[in-house]
């Protein structure tokens, strides 16, 4: 209802509706000179602060993305030399297991040196006790073989012989058949 009655002004003027929509002359000046002063002040001091905040927004932003970089960067860097002291603990591993085979092998080789020592010292005991003891065992093999051919000999004479000249003779040649083998 309310628009009615601009229909009937409009229609008592005489005039179309396109009166309606275009501002009166006095109204289009004072709205372009309200525009013109808003935007002077808007020019003058909001765009440039707008504009300085944006740049010191696209600096932080800036900062950021290098920080990210070098945090990047100082990353790649860590995990390198992770890797190096990794291949370099592994290295020392091998190293340390390889000196640790070498030692074992050494000291596997000194204990069967020591063995072969030990076993030649006791083989060489073992024979020269062998050897004494058969030297005991002919000396008193000839000491009861020379008593035994003196005795024989006494008992087939018959008579009493001379004792140390008799061992003197046997002994002799048992002398010369130990020589002859």
């Amino acid at each position: 209802m309310a628009a009615a009655p601009l229909v009937l002004a409009a229609e008592e003027s005489g005039s179309s509706g396109i009166d309606l929509l275009r501002p009166e002359m006095s109204e289009l000046i004072a709205g372009v000179i309200a525009f013109a002063i808003i935007f002077f002040f808007v020019w003058r001091w909001v765009v440039p602060t707008m504009s300085a905040t944006l740049a010191r927004r696209q600096e932080e932003e800036r900062s950021r993305l290098e920080a990210a970089e070098s945090t990047r960067e100082e990353a790649e860097q860590l995990a390198s030399q992770y890797r190096e002291q990794l291949a370099g603990a592994k290295d020392e591993g091998v190293r340390i297991v390889d000196e640790a085979r070498q030692a074992a092998e050494s000291v596997r080789a000194e204990t069967i040196s020591r063995a072969q020592q030990e076993a030649d010292e006791i083989v060489a005991r073992a024979r020269d006790e062998a050897d004494a003891e058969a030297a005991r065992a002919l000396a008193e093999a000839r000491t009861t073989v020379a008593g035994l051919s003196v005795d024989l000999a006494e008992k087939v004479v018959g008579r009493s012989l001379d004792r140390e000249a008799q061992m003197g003779l046997v002994e002799d040649y048992l002398e010369e058949l130990e020589s002859s083998r």
